[in-house]
């Protein structure tokens, strides 16, 4: 099965907690505080994959999560920085933030592209001794990495699309052309999934040619399966139109013309203006008649026409080269450049919290910037009390509380911790 786009969570990892720790030696009657730093928590990489054409990894995986970083340890070490999630993905998937649509990264190169960042390590309460508070006992924990939905779409990286209605052709030109070998069949949408070729022109000269399955009238819309596969036409430089000349299927040659191009217009304006090579397919049980009014027809729309026959192989051996030469006036394969701008982390957002009241008249407190820094400090120590009580403040929760109608001596919790709000 052909997947072509998924959704899914990613999350980097959180930073490692700074340690409380004070050092201890023989003969060394006071030790100051050597807390170690926590660790960096891992980012989510993209990196591309040739040896993947498809998106199914994704269909049944949906949440990727990087390692946290590890906490701080003694004598000022450092946690370890966790490993990074690298996430592999066919070449020319557009990685787009799920809420927005912008895009966040186009892996379509050899460099990895760092999608969600970790989270810094806290610091140990080494950092935080002065000359008066020599004894610490608190420290700072680690950020949160990012988490982003996101949704991956795969464009394929071709050079030259061709395109036109099922059963015209497309496949077959394509194997003759190059190497590839699609399934070739006498009925519609015997191609259910785009198929890449790689077109040689002399020895050292090549191309990337796609045929683009599924595009029939109603496709922008849905309709068929050319809405799931128009867009793998984004990034060709070049089209390649195919029509049946012989309109040996009752249709009418200019007619599929104009529908095809109806439908690139509806799904991308830019699309429709990309150049195109307009290939008359099976002449050889086409009318003179035939050939002679459609070709009128395209060279009046200012459109380069072939008569060719994927049967017979007729004017398929000049193909390459003339498609080669178009080629080298045309600008390269079109990359997305990234739109979406990450958040830079603020104060309030690394201190985010919600206060509720509880039936008893209690305030909780819910925030899991406070409750760490609670699990690295000493609540018996005066100085570990004067450091939280600043975190209140500067994160704003003092404000709340009062604005939500605190009083003396009324109970506070923030997690398994309880105490008095005193003035």
């Amino acid at each position: 099965m052909f997947i072509d786009t998924a959704k899914i969570s990613i999350r980097a990892g959180n930073g490692g907690d700074g340690a409380v720790s004070f050092h201890r030696e023989k003969y060394v009657a006071a030790g100051g505080p050597d807390g170690g730093d926590g660790g960096k928590g891992g980012d989510v990489i993209f990196i591309a994959s040739d040896n993947l054409s498809t998106l199914m990894d994704f269909r049944y995986k949906r949440k990727y999560a990087a390692q946290p970083g590890e906490n701080g340890g003694a004598a000022k070490c450092s946690g370890r920085k966790a490993p990074d999630l690298v996430i592999k993905v066919p070449r020319g998937t557009v990685v787009r933030d799920a809420q927005s649509g912008l895009v966040i990264a186009d892996v379509s190169g050899d460099e990895q592209y760092v999608v969600a960042k970790g989270g810094k390590g806290g610091w140990g309460n080494s950092h935080f001794a002065t000359p008066t508070r020599q004894i610490p006992k608190f420290a700072r924990p680690g950020q949160e990495g990012e988490s982003l939905d996101i949704r991956l779409e795969l464009k394929l990286i071709a050079d030259v699309g061709l395109i036109g209605f099922p059963n015209v052709g497309k496949s077959t030109i394509i194997s003759v052309i190059s190497a590839a070998k699609p399934k070739i069949a006498n009925y519609h949408f015997t191609t259910l999934s785009p198929v890449l070729g790689v077109v040689s022109v002399g020895h050292e000269a090549s191309f990337v040619c796609a045929d683009i399955p599924g595009l029939i009238e109603g496709a922008s819309d849905g309709v068929g399966l050319g809405h799931d596969f128009l867009r793998h036409v984004d990034r060709c430089r070049l089209l390649l139109h195919v029509v049946d000349v012989s309109e040996c299927e009752g249709r009418v040659a200019i007619d599929d013309f104009k529908k095809i191009n109806e439908e690139l217009l509806r799904f991308s304006p830019q699309l429709a203006e990309r150049p195109q090579i307009v290939l008359g397919n099976k002449c050889d049980i086409a009318t003179d008649e035939q050939i002679a009014a459609f070709k009128a027809y395209i060279e009046g729309e200012g459109l380069v026409f072939m008569p060719v026959s994927a049967a017979t192989r007729q004017g398929l051996d000049k193909l390459p080269a003339i498609v080669y030469d178009r080629l080298l006036q045309l600008p390269p394969v079109v990359m997305y450049e990234p739109e979406y701008i990450r958040p830079e982390p603020t104060a309030k957002d690394n201190r985010a919290f919600e206060i509720t009241v509880d039936e008893d008249g209690a305030f909780n407190i819910e925030s899991k910037y406070l409750e760490k820094i609670l699990m690295g400090s000493d609540v018996d120590d005066y100085e570990s009390l004067q450091y939280f009580q600043r975190q209140l403040t500067e994160s704003g929760v003092i404000d709340k509380l009062l604005e939500l109608g605190v009083k003396e001596n009324d109970t506070i919790r923030i997690g398994d911790f309880e105490f008095d709000y005193i003035f």
